[in-house]
């Protein structure tokens, strides 16, 4: 049985990436626009989490890319709190509790790095995703923290690390 593995992005793993969290969106019918799809980052994300309070993990099962979490300091706002960006798996990984694994790896690095809240923006439909966070510690906010530029993700959820 293979085994999947989260590990620290590398820079040959940006396209596969790019690719996932394209077809994750697509699969669910997310806007183009307002959205991670047209990040200029989605490109280039091993460069985009190069800096010292930034990481990016992927999973990987059998030498492929099929899913990916980070964290990076939350855009256009002050204070000690990161986001979790950029959370997309494809089904094969689904069910299996690799969201709950990536997301520990990201909260513990985002501790790490001295963050004192996690703040997270997603959809209403992402029904699954939602339970996750929920389920991890995260609560829902009455309206965004910062200025990510996502204006098409209409729910906004913060932990405290």
């Amino acid at each position: 049985m293979s085994e999947f593995i989260i590990r620290e992005i590398q820079k040959e793993d940006n396209e596969q990436i790019a690719k996932v969290i394209r077809a994750v969106l697509i699969e669910f019918g997310v806007p183009k626009v307002g959205t991670a799809y047209e990040d200029k980052a989605l490109d280039e994300m091993f460069e985009t989490y190069a800096d010292s309070t930034s990481d990016y993990f992927v999973v990987e099962l059998e030498g492929e890319i099929v899913g990916g979490a980070g964290i990076a300091q939350l855009a256009n706002y002050s204070g000690k709190v990161c986001e979790l960006q950029k959370m997309y798996f494809l089904p094969i990984t689904r069910g299996k509790g690799i969201g709950s694994r990536l997301m520990n790896s990201c909260l513990e690095r985002a501790k790490e790095y001295g963050f004192e809240s996690c703040y997270l923006e997603t959809m209403p439909y992402m029904d699954a995703a939602r339970k996750l966070y929920r389920k991890t510690g995260f609560v829902t906010l009455e309206k965004p923290l910062g200025n990510t530029g996502h204006y098409s993700c209409s729910r906004w959820m913060i932990k405290e690390l």
